[in-house]
C-alpha cells in the first residue's frame, strides 16, 4: 500500500466510514505466532546501555556486523545472522563459516581494517574494552555503532549477553528462543544432578593449562559454576579466578576427578596427567578418573555452553549423565 492509500485509509477510519462495517475477510485475524513475532520484533531506533555503561543509539537494523570476540560470533551465527558478519577476530574458530570471514586481528584489532569493512555495528567485549578504549573510540568517531557486551561469569550473565546482542541486531525473538532452550536443557541437567547422593559427589580439579605452568579455575569463574551445576565440588574453590597451582598443592587437594581442557593444543593430556611422578596417591590417578573436555565449550560463554556442561557431567558421573 503506497503513502496515498495509507493516508486515505486513515482518513476514512477517522471519519467512521470504515469503522464497524469492515468484514472479517477484509482483515484476516493474525495467528498467535504472528502476534508474538510482532511483539518481540525489535523496533528501531533503539537505545542500549552496554557493559561500558554507555548508551548506544542504533538508528536502523544493522546490515554489516564485526565481532571482536569468539563468544559474540557464536551467538550471532546461532541466531542465523552469519551472512551479516563481515569481520571476526583471529581467534574465531566456530562455526566453520566464521573461518572464512575477514580477520580483523586479536585483542589488538586493526581499526583501519574494520573501518574499511564499513560495518553498521561492532560488537566488542567487556574483557578487552578497557585496553582497547582508544581503538573503540576511533570506531565510534568513524560513525560506527559500538556495543560492548558484558563479560559473563554465570549462566544468567550469558543470557544477558544474548539478550543484548539480540536487541542490537534486531533479533530479540531469536535470542529469547535460544535462551529458553538453554534454560530448559540446564534444568534437565540440574534435575539429574539433584539425584546424586551427598556421599557420591566428586571433588574435581580442572586444569586449564598443562604442566609445568598449571592453571585452574577457582571460585567466581564459569567452570566453578558448571561444576556446581552438575553436582560436583570444585577442589580449587578456595582460590579465586584463575590461579596458578604447584603440583605439590594439587596432590594435597587429592581430587576424586581431574579434568583437563587443553587437549586441542597439547597432545594426549590424559597420559600427561596419569604419568606424573609423585601423583600415584591421588584418588583421580588411582581410579583412572582423568578426562579431557572441549575447552571452548566449557569456557566460551555462548550457545554451545550447554554441550560443554553435558560433556563435563558425563565425564564425572557417566552413570548419571548418559550420552
Amino acid at each position: 500500500m503506497n503513502k496515498y492509500l495509507s493516508a486515505l485509509t486513515a482518513l476514512l477510519l477517522t471519519a467512521g466510514v470504515l469503522g464497524g462495517c469492515a468484514s472479517d475477510s477484509a482483515a484476516p485475524e493474525k495467528t498467535k505466532e504472528q502476534q508474538a513475532s510482532q511483539e518481540n520484533k525489535t523496533e528501531f531506533p533503539i537505545i542500549i546501555k552496554d557493559a561500558s555503561n554507555s548508551e548506544v543509539t542504533i538508528e536502523d537494523e544493522p546490515k554489516k556486523i564485526v565481532s571482536l570476540i569468539p563468544s559474540n560470533t557464536e551467538i550471532i551465527f546461532s541466531m542465523g545472522l552469519g551472512d551479516k558478519v563481515v569481520g571476526v577476530t583471529d581467534n574465531d574458530n566456530y562455526p566453520e563459516e566464521a573461518l572464512r570471514k575477514e580477520k580483523v586481528g586479536g585483542m589488538d584489532f586493526n581499526v583501519e581494517k574494520i573501518i574499511g569493512l564499513q560495518p553498521d555495528l561492532v560488537l566488542a567485549h567487556e574483557s578487552g574494552a578497557h585496553n582497547s578504549a582508544d581503538g573503540l573510540k576511533q570506531l565510534k568517531d568513524a560513525g560506527i555503532d559500538v556495543v560492548v557486551v558484558n563479560e559473563a561469569q554465570s549462566f544468567e550473565e550469558v543470557y544477558e549477553s544474548m539478550e543484548m546482542i539480540g536487541k542490537a541486531t534486531g533479533e530479540g525473538e531469536k535470542s529469547e528462543k535460544m535462551i529458553d532452550g538453554m534454560k530448559k536443557d540446564l534444568a534437565n541437567i540440574e534435575e539429574k544432578a539433584a539425584s546424586i547422593p551427598d556421599d557420591r559427589r566428586k571433588r574435581v580439579f580442572v586444569e586449564v593449562s598443562p604442566s609445568p605452568e598449571i592453571y585452574t579455575a577457582g571460585k567466581d569463574t564459569f567452570l566453578n559454576d558448571i561444576l556446581t551445576t552438575v553436582g560436583a565440588e570444585n577442589a580449587a574453590a578456595a582460590q579465586s579466578g584463575w590461579p596458578k597451582m604447584t603440583e605439590e598443592a594439587i596432590v594435597k587437594l587429592n581430587p576424586d576427578t581431574i579434568v583437563t581442557t587443553y587437549g586441542y593444543y597439547s597432545p594426549d593430556p590424559i597420559k600427561q596427567v596419569m604419568s606424573r611422578k609423585g601423583w600415584e596417591s591421588v584418588a583421580a590417578i588411582k581410579n583412572k578418573a582423568v578426562f579431557d573436555v572441549h575447552s571452548d565449550k566449557v569456557t566460551r560463554p555462548g550457545p554451545r555452553l550447554i554441550e560443554g556442561v553435558e560433556e563435563l557431567a558425563h565425564s564425572i558421573y557417566p552413570d548419571v549423565f548418559t550420552k
